[in-house]
């Protein structure tokens, strides 16, 4: 990949992503195997007038190892350091810039028990720092970079440099660094669209809305009064715009969490964990998943919904249509952060209190109460189709078009 491109990508998560702000600390997350794209977006925040740019460095490779021979006990409890780290870095607003360059399978052959485990206890400790991630109280970006191993599943029967350099290619394709060659600009555009879509969602200000495609889905999702719908640029708590995903193609919202009732048949494989269920489906009634199965890795998908209280009902309602690049290109990653950017998609789990009116501000319990799901874990998988139709459905029982043959009417 070009060096001239590779800078310009990272100075679009410094500078649309964490949109960080002069004398404003940095931290990078980032595995050791996508070194040379960590260490630019360090001299992109230093060039941006960050006070501070610092990486934390993982190594998934050791997490393996750590997963398949640590003691039992290990994954029962969460480092305390970990938590007065995030705090401190929370306390001092700073931009969370991160690196995503994992292997789709390389947890395959972990327990999920522990797995499972492990996911409780981290995601209990972690609570406040997620939410002020929720909440907008801090501003982060996320970035896609290939690896071998991840390029070799995406494209197999390549060359690992083969592989590789399509797999660089698919991401800059879906990440807009095509459009221009001023990726800023381009993603300037992108917000603007973003903008119309999100004034036609919460100027109609719907009750529900009826998914409806040929490959089974037929769902009537109810949506809480005061809803919010978000997408693109979020406006952080200091008033700053930034990008939450790079990329990014959703227009998102929450479901009232007990008003969900029919079929969702999934659209894709959802990768988890580093395994993939596939060709599922998951029955809801009054909000919950009554039932569900799965073609393969049905236990997976049971240990998904099973997990707390609150993962058998849904989190996030989210509309992308066919004309997004990622769908376009009809290239399957295996990640998640591209893959919902494919198609319209929902989440177990954990909603985002910043969909609807004032939840920033409201405990667990209020949001519950006003219609909005608590969880430990938030988990997309896709429904979206090239017939999918989506009619909204106001307060006075007026039905509006919002998806016509896979894609927004507006």
């Amino acid at each position: 990949m070009d060096k001239t491109k590779l800078k310009k990508f990272a100075d679009l998560l410094v500078r649309v992503g964490g949109n960080v702000q002069k004398g404003q600390p940095v931290v990078i997350s980032s595995d050791i195997s996508s070194f040379e794209m960590a260490r630019l977006v360090e001299d992109c925040a230093y060039d941006a007038g960050a006070c501070e740019a610092l990486i934390q460095w993982s190594d998934e490779r050791s997490s393996h190892k750590w997963f398949m021979r640590a003691d039992g006990r290990m994954f029962e409890e969460f480092p305390d350091w970990m938590v007065k780290r995030a705090a401190y870095n929370d306390d001092r607003k700073v931009a969370y810039l991160h690196v995503d360059s994992s292997d789709p399978e390389l947890m395959k052959d972990v327990s999920p028990e522990r797995q499972k485990k492990y996911m409780a206890v981290s995601s209990a400790a972690m609570t406040k720092h997620r939410e002020m991630t929720m909440t907008n109280a801090v501003r982060w970006s996320v970035i896609g970079v290939p690896t071998p191993p991840w390029a070799t599943k995406v494209f197999p029967g390549l060359s690992e440099d083969a592989a590789m350099a399509k797999l660089w290619d698919a991401i800059m394709e879906a990440s807009r660094m095509n459009e221009c060659d001023d990726p800023l600009e381009a993603w300037a555009r992108h917000n603007a669209n973003f903008k119309k879509r999100l004034e036609f969602m919460n100027g109609h200000d719907f009750k529900a809305l009826h998914y409806k495609n040929a490959i089974g889905t037929d769902v009537m999702v109810g949506l809480p009064e005061n809803h919010i719908w978000c997408g693109g640029g979020e406006l952080a708590k200091d008033g700053v715009l930034f990008n939450p995903n790079i990329p990014s193609e959703e227009v998102f919202s929450c479901p009232m969490r007990d008003n969900v009732n029919g079929k969702m048949v999934a659209s894709m494989p959802l990768s988890y964990q580093g395994k993939l269920i596939e060709d599922f489906e998951i029955e809801f009634k009054d909000g919950k998943a009554v039932s569900y199965k799965a073609g393969k890795n049905e236990e997976v998908l049971r240990n998904v919904i099973e997990n707390d209280e609150g993962s058998c009902y849904l989190g996030e309602i989210a509309l992308v249509g066919v004309s997004s690049p990622i769908y376009k290109m009809g290239v399957m990653f295996y990640d998640t952060l591209f893959d919902e950017n494919a198609a319209c998609h929902f989440a177990l789990g954990k909603a985002y209190p910043i969909n609807v009116k004032g939840g920033e501000r409201m405990s667990n319990d209020e949001l519950i109460k006003a219609g909005v799901n608590n969880s430990l874990t938030h988990v997309d998988f896709m429904v979206g189709t090239k017939d999918m139709s989506i009619t909204g459905i106001k307060k006075d029982g007026t039905k509006v078009p919002v998806f016509v043959d896979g894609d927004f009417t507006v």
